[in-house]
Formats: C-alpha cells, sequence, structure tokens
C-alpha cells in the first residue's frame, strides 16, 4: 500500500511533519557521516557569517535557499559537503544596536560609559537573536551545522586572524599612513573602499561658483578685478582650500560676470554663462601658462607653514563640468592630497574626527560638517564671493550601517599594501567561475583595476583588536599568536586560561618589553576591518595554522559560495584578497551573487516604507517549499525579483499543487487495484505513451544535472516545471482509462517518474521530495530518506528522441487546435467533423499520421486531414500601406485599394514572404508593390477557424450536426457529473448510481446514444433517467446549458462494487 496524503492538512503542518522526522532520524547527521564513512570526496562550502543581533528577513531566506540547494545536490552526487555555520560577531553593527539601546548619540558616550562593560553588551547582543535565526534556518530545510558554529570573536578565531596579520606585517604589506580615507563621523572611524560601496546614497548638493580673486593679475595681463572662478559641490570644504587646479592642455579665457571679470575654461563658457554668452577678446591662456597665478583665499582664517593659494595643474581636471578650475584641499581628498604632496602644498584641517569643525573656523565652529553648506553659502554671497548657485543630483557614500553622510579625511590609520598584489588579484579573479558572468570583468573586475590600499584599523572598540605593539623610540612588533603573546608579556600571562580574553580593554593592559630600548611596548588602540573577520573565515574556522592543518588544505579553496550582489566588493572581496595575498590562491572557485528581492509592486523593500515582508508569514501561509520554489523559478539569482504571498501561493498552487494531484491520482488509484508493479514489462516493451514519459524523464534527468553542474538553477527549475506539467497534463491526462482498465504498465510508469521526480525535487523543494518519496515506497521504504540516496543517472538506452521529437510536434499542433477552437467559440467538449493539419517537413508528416488516433483525441474531432507541406489554406485581405504608397502612387491609391479587394491573397503573401514584389494591375498600369508596401491580413476560410505559428498550421472545420451536437452535451453530462462527484466527497475510485431528470428529446436521445459512454466515465454501476431526481437521492445538482438552450438536473448515490453485477 502506498501512502495517502491528507487532502485537508496544509503545506506548512505537512513540513512540520517532516522537520520532526529529519530530527528523529538524525537525516542531515546521516548525509555527513556516511559519506564520511565511505572516505567520499569532499565538496567545500563556505557559509557567509550573518550578524545576529537583528531578525532574520526574507532576503535572508533568498540567499539560504540557493546555499541549500548545491550542497543537497552534490551530497546526493556522493561527495562530502561539510556545511558549518558562522556568525559575524564584530564590528559597527554590533556597536550601533547597543549604542542604540543604552541612547548614546555619540562615541564620547561610549568612553564615558566605559569600554569593558560596553563591549559586555557587545558580546550579549551579538547572539541575541541566534534562537529566531536558528528557527528560520531550520525552518527553510537549510541544511548547516548550528550547533557547532565558528564565530568571529571566539578566541580561537581571533588568534587564526592574528597570525594572518603578522604574516602581511612579515611580508611588509601592513603600515601606518596619513591619508585621506572615506570617515564616518559619527562613527569616528575610517572605512575601507569596499565598505564605501556598500552605501551610495541619491542626494541633492548645493553646486556653487565662487569667485577667488587674483592677488598679481598685472604679471598675467589681466585686470586688476580680475578672479578665478571656482566650482565645487562641497562648499564645507573650501575653508580647507589651498589651491586652485587648472587643466594645463585646456585654454582659459576672461568672461564678464556681474561681478567683474572671471577665469573660465573656454569651452565651459556657455554651459556657465548660458548660451550666446562670449569671452573677451583679447585674453586667452593655456592652463600651463597660470601657474603660479595667486589668489585671495576664501577663508583666510588660518595660517599656512608653506605658501599655498596659488594655480596649480593637475591632469585630472576636465572640460566636462564646472569651470575647468577646481578647488584643491588636500585634508578632503585623495587627488586633492596627492596634489598637496607633488606640489608642497599646505594640509588645512579643520574638521575633527567627530565631523565638527573646529574653533580655528569661529564662524562654523561646532558645525557638523554637512550643515555648514548652507552657512557657507550664505557668507560668500553676503562678501559678494558667490556667482551662481545651483541645485546638484548625485550619488553620494554614507556609511553602510549608521546611513550618515561619509567625508572624505585625512587621517592616521593602518592599511594592507594590497595594491602591490594587485596584479596578482586580477590574474586570480579571471580564474573565478562567477554568476553572473559579467561580474568578473564588471563590477568586481572595475574595482580591481581602481583599486586602492586597504584601510584596515577602526578608531572603535569591538572588534578583533590589530595585533600591534610599538614603543616610545618608534619601534613597533605584530604579535602573530596567543603564546607569542605570553612569551613577551611583561607580566605573567596565561592564554589557555578561561578568563582570557584578546578583546579590548584586557588587550590593552597588556604591554611587552621592546625588543630595541627595553621599554615598555603598549597596544595601539585600533581594532580591524570586520570584513578582514570574514575574509578570514577560510582557515580562522579551523583555528589554522594552531591545529587543523590538513583540514585547512582539504577545505581551501571553497567549490562554492553565494551572497547578495552587494557582497561583490564586501566578504567576496575580502576572501579573494586574503586568499591571495595569504596564500596565494583563490578562496573560492565558483560564486553566485543573487539580485534584490523586491515588494509586490517592484519597489526595493525597506524599514521606511513599511514595505519588508516577515518571511514566516509566508512560511506560516504556504510553507518552506512554495517559497523556495519561487524564488528558483521566478527569475534567476542574480535578477532582482517581486515577492509577496499572492506570487508564492499562485507559482506553488501551478507546480506543487500538480505534483500532489498527481501523486495523489497514482496512490488512490493504485491502493485500489493493487497491481503487481514487479510484473510490469520492460520499459521498451511498454506503450508508446509509457517510452515517451520515460525518455522525458531519463532527457530530464540529464538536462537538471548538466545546468546543476554549472550552478544555472533557474533552467534546471524550469525544466523540472515543464515535465511536471507534461506528466500531469498529457501522460496521466491520455491515460486515464489505463489506469481505470488497472494497467500494470501505467501504475510501474507513473512510479517511476514520481519516485525519480522525487530525487531530482530534492535539493529544490525537499520537503515535498521527501513526502513523496515516502509514499511511494510505503511500508517497505529501502532507506531512511530521499536526501541520503544517490542522485539519478540518466539511461540513454531510454531516451527515444524520434519519439520526443514527434510526440513535441504532436503537442504543438495540439497547441495550436485549441487555440483555433478558442478564436472559433466552440466549447472544448463539443465534437466538431475534421481537422486540417499542415506540418514543416515530410518526415513530420509521416511520424503525424501515426498518430492520427492522438490528434483525434485530444482535439475532439471526427476526422483528420494533411495538408501537403507548404500547402496555402488560410484566406489573406490585402490593402496598401498608405504610409508609404501614399506618397508614392498618390492619385492611385483609390484604384489600387479596390484592385487589391480582389488581387490574390494567397500569391500576395507567398511574394511577401519570399522577400520578392507583387504585381497589380490598377487603371491599366502594372505596379510592382514592395513587401512593406501591403498590409497583409490572415483570415480563415468560411467554415473553419485556423491557426498558424512557424510553419504550422492547424483548421478546424465548424460545422455542427445534430449527432455531434448530442455528443457534445454527453460530455459536457460527464464533466457535470464529476464536478458533483468530487463536491460529494466521493473518492475517484466511488462507483455510484447515475439520475439524470429532464425529458426533452435532445437529452433522451443523448443518453439513449451515449449512455453507456457516460456511465464508463463516470463510475456509474447504473444510470437512470426520467422527468426528475427522486427525493431520497442523496446528491444533486441542477444543469445549465446555455449553449443549447436546455436546462436539467442530475443527482447520484454511492453504491457497493457489487451492486452493479
Amino acid at each position: 500500500m502506498f501512502k495517502e496524503l491528507d487532502s485537508k492538512q496544509k503545506a506548512p503542518d505537512r513540513e512540520q511533519s517532516t522537520l520532526e522526522y529529519w530530527r528523529a532520524n538524525e537525516v542531515f547527521q546521516k548525509s555527513i557521516s556516511e559519506r564520511e564513512s565511505e572516505g567520499a570526496e569532499e565538496w567545500v562550502f563556505y557559509e557567509g557569517p550573518p550578524t545576529a543581533n537583528g531578525r532574520p528577513g526574507v532576503h535572508h531566506v533568498q540567499a539560504r535557499a540557493y546555499k541549500d540547494l548545491f550542497p543537497r545536490f552534490k551530497t546526493m552526487q556522493g561527495y562530502l559537503v561539510r556545511r558549518k555555520a558562522g556568525w559575524d560577531c564584530h564590528g559597527l553593527p554590533v556597536e550601533l544596536e547597543v549604542e542604540k539601546r543604552l541612547g548614546f548619540t555619540e562615541k564620547a558616550d561610549i568612553e564615558k560609559y566605559g569600554v569593558e562593560p560596553f563591549n559586555r553588551l557587545c558580546r550579549e547582543s551579538v547572539m541575541e537573536y541566534e534562537q529566531a535565526w536558528r528557527e528560520m534556518t531550520e525552518r527553510i530545510g537549510f541544511w548547516v551545522d548550528l550547533d557547532n558554529p565558528y564565530m568571529t570573536m571566539s578566541n580561537d578565531f581571533v588568534e587564526s586572524v592574528w597570525w594572518s596579520l603578522k604574516v602581511l606585517w612579515d611580508k611588509g604589506l601592513l603600515y601606518k599612513g596619513y591619508k585621506v580615507v572615506p570617515f564616518c563621523a559619527k562613527d569616528g572611524t575610517p572605512l575601507s573602499s569596499h565598505e564605501v560601496g556598500l552605501g551610495y546614497r541619491d542626494v541633492v548638493d548645493p553646486s556653487i561658483y565662487v569667485r577667488f580673486p587674483v592677488t598679481n593679475p598685472q604679471e598675467y595681463g589681466l585686470p586688476d578685478d580680475a578672479a578665478l572662478l571656482v566650482w565645487t559641490t562641497t562648499p564645507w570644504t573650501l575653508p580647507g582650500n589651498v589651491a586652485a587646479a587648472v587643466s594645463p592642455d585646456l585654454h582659459y579665457v576672461l568672461v564678464d560676470s556681474e561681478q567683474g571679470p572671471v577665469v573660465v575654461c573656454e569651452s565651459l563658457v556657455e554651459k556657465t554663462f548660458g548660451e550666446g554668452a562670449e569671452a573677451r577678446a583679447d585674453w586667452k591662456k593655456k592652463g600651463s601658462d597660470l601657474v603660479g597665478v595667486q589668489y585671495e583665499a576664501p577663508y583666510p582664517l588660518i595660517e599656512l607653514d608653506r605658501p599655498g593659494h596659488r594655480v596649480i595643474t593637475g591632469a585630472f581636471v576636465s572640460a566636462e563640468d564646472g569651470t575647468g578650475i577646481v578647488h584643491i584641499a588636500p585634508a578632503f581628498g585623495a587627488d586633492d592630497m596627492d596634489m598637496a604632496k607633488e606640489h608642497d602644498l599646505p594640509v588645512i584641517l579643520p574638521v575633527g574626527s567627530d565631523g565638527k569643525f573646529t574653533a580655528e573656523i569661529d564662524f562654523l565652529k561646532g558645525t557638523w560638517f554637512k550643515d555648514a553648506d548652507k552657512i557657507v553659502v550664505k557668507d560668500l554671497k553676503e562678501r559678494k564671493r558667490l556667482l551662481k548657485k545651483l541645485d546638484y543630483e548625485h550619488s553620494y557614500p554614507h556609511c553602510w550601517r549608521c546611513r550618515n553622510p561619509l567625508m572624505y579625511f585625512a587621517t592616521e590609520s593602518w592599511f594592507i599594501k594590497n595594491t602591490s598584489v594587485k596584479e596578482r588579484l586580477i590574474e586570480k579573479n579571471e580564474t573565478l567561475d562567477w554568476h553572473p558572468d559579467h561580474i568578473k570583468k564588471g563590477r568586481y573586475g572595475d574595482w580591481l583595476n581602481n583599486l586602492v590600499d586597504w584601510a584596515l584599523s577602526r578608531n572603535r572598540y569591538w572588534g578583533t583588536p590589530l595585533p600591534i605593539w610599538e614603543c616610545s623610540c618608534g619601534h613597533r612588533d605584530c604579535i602573530g599568536s596567543y603564546q607569542e603573546l605570553a612569551d613577551r608579556s611583561t607580566a605573567t600571562l596565561d592564554p589557555s586560561s578561561p578568563d582570557f580574553d584578546p578583546h579590548r580593554p584586557y588587550v590593552d593592559e597588556i604591554t611587552l618589553k621592546c625588543g630595541e630600548c627595553g621599554g615598555e611596548m603598549k597596544r595601539v588602540p585600533e581594532v580591524i576591518d570586520c570584513w578582514y573577520d570574514s575574509g578570514s573565515m577560510p582557515f580562522a574556522q579551523l583555528h589554522y595554522p594552531f591545529e587543523n592543518k590538513e583540514a585547512f588544505e582539504q577545505r581551501f579553496p571553497a567549490d562554492f559560495i553565494c551572497e547578495g550582489l552587494d557582497q561583490t566588493r564586501g566578504w567576496f572581496n575580502s576572501l579573494h584578497q586574503l586568499g591571495v595575498m595569504l596564500f596565494d590562491s583563490v578562496a573560492y572557485k565558483s560564486v553566485i551573487c543573487h539580485g534584490l528581492v523586491l515588494d509586490g509592486e517592484g519597489e526595493k523593500m525597506s524599514k521606511s516604507r513599511g514595505n519588508v515582508v516577515d518571511p514566516w508569514s509566508v512560511l506560516n501561509a504556504e510553507g518552506a517549499d512554495a517559497l523556495r520554489w519561487y524564488l528558483y523559478v521566478s527569475a534567476p539569482p542574480e535578477l532582482s525579483r517581486r515577492f509577496s504571498t499572492e506570487l508564492v501561493n499562485e507559482s506553488a498552487r501551478r507546480f506543487l499543487g500538480t505534483i500532489l494531484n498527481t501523486y495523489n491520482f497514482f496512490v488512490l488509484n493504485a491502493n485500489a487495484a493493487n497491481p503487481d508493479l514487479s510484473k510490469a514489462n520492460k520499459p521498451e516493451a511498454r506503450d508508446s505513451l509509457d517510452r515517451w514519459i520515460l525518455a522525458r524523464l531519463n532527457q530530464l534527468v540529464k538536462e537538471v544535472t548538466a545546468d546543476l553542474e554549472v550552478f544555472e538553477l533557474t533552467p534546471a527549475a524550469r525544466k523540472l516545471d515543464a515535465f511536471v506539467d507534461d506528466l500531469s497534463n498529457w501522460y496521466v491526462r491520455r491515460s486515464r482509462r489505463r489506469f481505470w482498465a488497472e494497467e500494470v504498465d501505467a501504475f510501474q510508469t507513473l512510479w517511476e517518474c514520481l519516485e525519480g521526480l522525487s530525487k531530482l525535487l530534492a535539493p529544490f523543494v525537499p520537503f515535498l521530495a521527501e513526502t513523496l518519496y515516502q509514499g511511494l515506497h510505503g511500508d517497505k521504504a529501502p532507506a531512511v530518506s530521499v536526501h541520503l540516496e544517490s542522485w539519478p543517472a540518466a539511461d540513454g538506452s531510454l531516451v527515444d528522441q524520434a519519439l520526443l521529437d514527434n510526440t513535441e510536434v504532436l503537442q504543438k499542433v495540439v497547441s495550436l487546435g485549441r487555440a483555433a477552437r478558442s478564436e472559433s467559440g466552440h466549447r472544448t467538449r463539443q465534437p466538431l467533423p475534421e481537422v486540417l493539419v499542415r506540418v514543416k517537413t515530410a518526415e513530420q508528416q509521416k511520424a503525424l499520421e501515426a498518430m492520427t488516433d492522438q490528434l483525434v483525441e485530444e482535439l475532439n474531432v471526427k476526422s483528420v486531414r494533411f495538408l501537403g507541406v507548404g500547402e496555402e489554406f488560410l484566406d489573406f485581405d490585402l490593402k496598401p500601406n498608405l504610409r508609404i504608397v501614399g506618397r508614392k502612387y498618390g492619385k492611385l491609391v483609390p484604384a489600387l485599394k479596390v484592385a487589391l479587394q480582389s488581387a490574390d491573397g494567397k500569391a500576395a503573401a507567398a511574394a511577401a514572404a519570399a522577400g520578392q514584389t507583387f504585381a497589380v494591375e490598377v487603371d491599366g498600369q502594372t505596379l510592382e508593390l514592395e513587401p512593406d508596401e501591403l498590409l497583409i491580413e490572415a483570415k480563415s476560410p468560411e467554415g473553419y477557424a485556423a491557426s498558424e505559428d512557424s510553419g504550422y498550421l492547424v483548421a478546424l472545420s465548424t460545422e455542427l450536426t445534430p449527432e455531434l451536437e448530442r455528443e457534445g452535451l454527453a460530455r459536457d453530462l460527464v464533466r457535470h457529473v464529476q464536478e458533483l462527484r468530487k463536491t460529494s466527497g466521493l473518492e475517484i475510485t466511488d462507483r455510484i448510481h447515475l439520475f439524470v431528470g429532464g425529458e426533452s428529446d435532445m437529452l433522451s436521445q443523448t443518453l439513449k446514444e451515449h449512455g453507456d459512454t457516460i456511465s464508463s466515465e463516470t463510475l456509474a454501476l447504473k444510470l437512470s433517467n426520467g422527468s426528475r431526481i427522486p427525493e431520497e437521492v442523496k446528491h444533486k445538482a441542477e444543469v445549465e446549458l446555455k449553449v443549447l438552450d436546455l436546462t436539467f438536473d442530475i443527482g447520484l448515490d454511492k453504491v457497493s462494487q457489487e451492486a452493479g453485477s
């Protein structure tokens, strides 16, 4: 006996039962331990570590759905796939959550509160939502080892990170420098360039044109009141101005403005001053000739330590925007700082690390840097330095965590000199299997091409401490292990003690003896970029190199990783960079970058919009399989997709519902018939329909396997979708009578298809796959779970390509026939007298002639007639294309219209298809009409409804006889009885006594002619007809057929099998 499913049980409840079954039988654990005992080859997957200090969202389900599929697939292929969970424990995300809870508004609040209690709260916060993540992870069927995760805050993990930093130190790749870096003033710390890429937002800033009065005009032939016209979108940086840069090759001219003559780039005069604006004819110089021009500082409030406020040249200056003269403030721009070094310019830093102006700039003292824009603009206007102000919409970097605008800020920071291995990083990137492929040379390739040194240090508290100690003599050491730290410590230190904590503030208290001067060395105060932590997980999760050396060598690099597209310059990047810098290797071989999850209207989900979908609302309503399947089939991973409960429901109902209906059909009929499947014929000896679906199954195995091998999950899912449709809507539908006749071959074939399908579906919809597998094996399941089974192998001997091709043509013709019937207005159950069919080749026609009986049945016609290949059947209406012929033929157009009405439409269509002209006689002239000069509209001949596509044509004869109408009525009657059986709660195998109440001549004649067919189709052991249905009949319904102007009643009672004998 096969297991029947409770039709009233909802998918989420059924999935909960499966989860309990997996736990009780330790199925996940066995999927690993069995492969270990077999000595299976490892296939390595790295789990990207999320931060568990917030609840998971539906986008986390998306990533986990993809990450679960491929390890399941490779496990079934015989590989050992360990799946170690991980948690990203350090960094600003954690600190900000704690700050918010404590009501802190700035970094100084932490110092007042104390680093020790603050970090203790951070440690506790990290795993606050671990249970929520665990429940979501388990509920969606994502198999990953949550009981033994790696944690980036663990002592072992931190020690491995220290080791890696020592390696970089020894290679000369770790250094301290004074550079302009992206800086979050709110959080008081620099960010790396890859973090900047995570937080761009569109903003509107003031675009201002400012006059810098020239102080040595005579030396350059300028009038005394001349000024440089400088353009900037960051007015707040003007107090830091020390130079103005021009292009050495561009030409500069003098233009009279409302505030006096100004120097601008010649090619930008009209763009700056408006159309028709002209420059003075008596002054024009190349940028290189302006070097040395001096000007009055916009804000001469700080005394300079070297000459400034002068014109210099810069190759980066262009004539694309602004005035061709660029304001240089070295403290606030990397290019500007380079110019300062090149031209020996002073550096003015009037803003502190808190983002507020210092006391040196009195009128801006204490002002937040972005708030200073309005004040500066107002001041310039009052001093008549502001020539023009516009709004400038552009993309500006914001902190990826706190969402505040960043400033580019000169500060001392620790850097990794990754640019020294730039070419190697690019070379190794070429070997990576990116999905989508364009990321390799696009988003990530471009980023590598413009690589800058990695800003590693963070002026924060909760993170991996930078293991560098320095002495007042200037000597520095990098510590690469806890044992080295203990050996060098000036006080006794036991790293093996459970009380040992390498985090701040404890590690800050450890001092070392200087190897150079014997003095005391103290640790630098910074922690490191948390992206470095996550990029260290391949080795740090194993506490390499302190233990597990062999395990690391076996599990590096990973075969597969997957996260969102935003991780291209995040986790994917840190993995790649550390892999190359530490091991001269890629860290992973293949990577999927997935897109965003949008709301049902296509808008990006965000808390501010209030359109974030709680994954539990979908899981509780539709189940995990439905959610997973929608994510797989709706669009390839790299594309963003609309998401709503309704969309998930629609996808699930169409696919998962069809599978369940097919399974239930099999189980109900098989349990009723109890066929001995062992007596089925071998596949090659079965009915052609059986051989076709088995060919489709083995074709499917081959194609899905090939797709998954190259991480093409959506094409694989869509092939599964198409197969399920073929299985249900072609094979089962066309085989129903064979099941009712208890043909063992049909039962065995459907069992093989469903059992094979359960294995193919296992990585995609693991719950349903388990349900199918357990139910199909009934009481004699050979294994614990479908997920412990081997991946199916395609049997090429069963793939009859000719049969597949011929059936595909048959299905194409049937589809066109249904379209033609729809156009005719005749209902599906109404038989029609004839169908005319034209295919593309003689071979296709010969194959279809052998399947005439199937065409007759599928299209509900009495006969089939084949047209010759290329034979035209449709009629065509011809009209002139007035848009073209109007000008060409003028007064002849009215006569042309008349001539085309009687012209040979078929000949015109054939000529147009061949790209040839079509000749028409008009008023004694022969006009050769080009294909685009004709409007050709196909139409069906009188008495036919036709449909044509890609060389195929199907035409249905629509003439009805009374005999055909009565046969149609019989089929309608069968459909209504089946509906009544269903609503009455009958099983599909139950026998009935059928009553038909009504005495019209058409109804009586129909029952007389087709009574046996009606009884057979509805499993009626007895059919009774009278003027009305007896009162005692339990189930009744009224039938109204408007198309036949007929109304009658039907009724039925369930009877035993013996009642009809």
